[in-house]
């Protein structure tokens, strides 16, 4: 008697590791400063499609916040990394960090120290703009600089 046909076992996926979109303990606390998310609005920094290289019309923006961290030795600097919605999720989480630490590399090539610059990437999760067009891709493809202030 021959042995009845079996069915190939299917193995659900594996589920994907959880990506961390925050800290655990929110970056001001655990370095004991305050948060000021305006004071470099308007030096925000875009980036060309699918590319993480500052562009040099973009460069004076980063020029502008190095001296303004020059002239306040104790503030610090947290460079957020976004994307548009277009590639996947991780993906465009790998891309806003490759965003942030290049801006990161151009600030320290201007002579800001490293330790004063911490980055974060949040992929396409933080739209500047909901909107599904070219425009708002291009707004959405972003370093944005938050100045952290010693507590007094």
């Amino acid at each position: 008697m021959a042995p009845a046909p079996t069915e190939p076992v299917v193995k659900p996926a594996p589920l994907p590791e959880p990506v961390l979109v925050t800290p655990t303990t929110p970056l001001e606390e655990r370095e004991g400063m305050l948060v000021d998310t305006n004071q470099f609005k308007a030096q925000t920094v875009y980036f060309d499609f699918d590319r993480s290289a500052v562009k040099p019309s973009e460069t004076e923006k980063v020029e502008a916040v190095a001296n303004a961290l020059k002239e306040k030795p104790d503030n610090k600097l947290l460079i957020e990394g976004h994307c548009d919605e277009r590639g996947t999720e991780e993906y465009n989480r790998a891309l806003g960090e490759r965003r942030a630490l290049s801006v990161r590399e151009y600030l320290t090539s201007l002579g800001i120290e490293p330790k004063r610059v911490f980055t974060l990437s949040w992929g396409e999760d933080r739209p500047a703009d909901t909107n599904h067009t070219e425009e708002a891709w291009a707004k959405n493809r972003r370093g944005e600089f938050i100045l952290l202030l010693p507590k007094k």
